[in-house]
């Protein structure tokens, strides 16, 4: 089995939308109030519609979704009737998506099943192929978890082709925690909370060309909030047409300049409003679509040269190349720590992040990165009993990583190419790492990674320069680089002389003769027979 094809380096391209968010902040008990009973009455219309679009599975067509929005309208209105079935649509897609990854996740633990138990019990495998099990014990429980799979597959490959998918409105995690509340340090009432914030629906696409950008959930240039309400709930508006004005006041810190001007020029701007009940707080979130950027030519990417990325769990391994692929300066290293919630390991993800786009722009250099995706790679039928190798490769956060940087460095003007992650690791520890290791600086295995991902990004090979050959200083063995191929033109040639001003002092391969190579004092050359002289010198001094 010989070693696959490498992928070609592309540059990513940046991201097609923009989403912030703020506080909304002070709320009355009036206010709370009214947003509950608006998302809890949304919500399950989102629910009944989402029933109603698993039903009908892959024969839906527009007619019913048609049918399914007049159905909305008349319990709430007809943008609040888009909204939920466009929601719907996108969830019911995200299953679709998912399922297929269920699928090929357990097609691939069958086969490895299968190929491992083919073999005798106890045979060696390789790093390419997996061996049979330990022991005759191993070997039935791995047979008893085939069948189990094998089960598995065919109930979810009936579910596909039937288009049946099963969607919980809310999450299944959160769902399945109601039955682990001392585990999760929740009790009953916190958990009902979550559970009623997460099944609420206080969402709004933007429209072009309607005042600020949106009919339902209104937001002012100067921060006012205001919902259309309704049709049952039309009795609780404090404005006229049906409207409720909120009386807290939003800004916006981050990209706020861009969404003042959006709404001024009545352009389209989504607006979502959740709970936060493990905080007490209500959120308010903006989104927009924005033009694709033309992302910069490959050849116009590396001519500086970049810096290679090696994504660990841990940290980011960094090092910058100049435009032939060699190593400069130091490598860098920008720590993460992924433990704790989800906003603590985000904040660490954007820290590291932005040091190292901040590196990168003071020398204007693009950044090299792994196209990373473990997706199929955590299984434990792949990986046996390497239970701590799985959950490395688990705690990798290539998604959220990926995510980030390429928006984060679309602000900022940097490009990111993307590499195919194949032998990086082996072959830049092979060629790079010993190499660069000296007295005052250990190389580590993820710092000549990073040099190897760079090099590949470069289009240049990921070894160094071959030695010599082994016989003599000819090209009796082969050419004695690996940058010039034999039959290359002028690659013995002359060397081209420098121009420049004359000095004093002629450095090295400047001179008279540096294109000359008879005339230096070589091996084999002309100038080794000349004759000459030495002057006598007397025996007494």
């Amino acid at each position: 089995m010989g070693l696959r094809e490498v992928a070609a380096p592309f540059v990513v391209p940046g991201p097609c939308g923009v989403a912030i968010r703020t506080r909304l902040k002070p709320l009355t008990a009036e206010d709370e109030k009214v947003l509950r009973l608006v998302g809890d009455h949304l919500g399950s219309l989102a629910s009944r519609d989402l029933k109603a679009r698993c039903t009908a599975g892959r024969k839906h067509d527009s007619k019913q979704w048609a049918q399914r929005k007049r159905v909305l309208t008349e319990e709430s209105s007809s943008r609040w009737a888009g909204s939920i079935t466009k929601a719907t649509h996108d969830q019911w897609a995200l299953a679709r998506r998912g399922q297929l990854a269920h699928v090929q996740s357990l097609e691939a633990g069958v086969e490895t099943i299968t190929h491992r138990l083919s073999l005798p019990v106890g045979q060696k495998g390789s790093r390419k192929a997996p061996g049979g099990y330990r022991s005759k014990r191993e070997w039935h429980a791995k047979m008893r978890r085939l069948h189990i799979l094998q089960d598995r597959l065919e109930a979810v490959r009936a579910d596909r082709e039937a288009g049946v998918v099963r969607v919980v409105r809310g999450g299944k995690r959160l769902l399945n925690t109601r039955h682990h509340l001392e585990q999760a340090q929740l009790t009953d009432e916190q958990w009902r909370a979550r559970w009623q914030a997460s099944r609420r629906f206080l969402q709004a696409d933007g429209e072009s060309g309607k005042r600020f950008g949106n009919e339902t959930i209104r937001v002012t240039p100067d921060g006012e909030v205001s919902l259309k309400l309704p049709a049952p709930l039309a009795h609780l508006a404090n404005t006229p047409h049906g409207r409720y004005i909120l009386a807290a006041r939003v800004s916006f810190a981050h990209r706020g300049e861009q969404w003042g001007d959006r709404v001024t020029a009545n352009r389209a701007v989504a607006y979502r409003i959740h709970e936060d009940t493990a905080r007490g707080r209500w959120y308010l979130t903006a989104s927009w679509t924005i033009p694709a950027v033309q992302t910069l030519p490959l050849a116009s990417a590396r001519a500086k040269g970049l810096i290679g990325v090696d994504t660990n769990a841990d940290h980011l391994a960094a090092w910058r190349l100049d435009q032939h692929g060699n190593p400069v300066g130091e490598p860098l290293r920008f720590g993460y720590d992924l433990t704790g919630p989800a906003g603590h390991r985000d904040a660490h993800v954007r820290h590291a992040l932005i040091r190292l786009l901040h590196w990168a722009q003071r020398h204007g250099l693009a950044i090299a990165v792994e196209d990373l995706d473990f997706q199929a790679e955590k299984t434990r039928e792949k990986h046996g009993r390497r239970k701590r190798f799985r959950q490395l490769i688990s705690g990798l956060p290539t998604s959220s990583l990926r995510a980030r940087l390429v928006s984060m460095a679309a602000e900022l003007g940097i490009p990111v190419i993307a590499v195919d992650p194949a032998y990086t690791s082996k072959w830049g520890a092979q060629h790079w790492q010993k190499p660069l290791t000296g007295k005052n600086r250990k190389t580590t295995r993820h710092d000549a990674a990073a040099v190897a991902i760079g090099r590949r990004a470069l289009g240049h090979p990921i070894r160094r320069r071959t030695a010599p050959p082994p016989h003599d200083r000819s090209d009796r063995a082969g050419h004695r680089t690996a940058q010039a191929r034999p039959g290359t033109p002028e690659r013995e040639g002359n060397r081209p002389r420098i121009p420049g001003p004359r000095t004093r002092s002629v450095h090295a391969g400047r001179g008279a003769n540096a294109v000359d190579q008879n005339a230096q004092h070589r091996s084999g050359r002309s100038a080794e027979h000349e004759s000459w002289q030495q002057d006598s010198l007397p025996l007494s001094l």
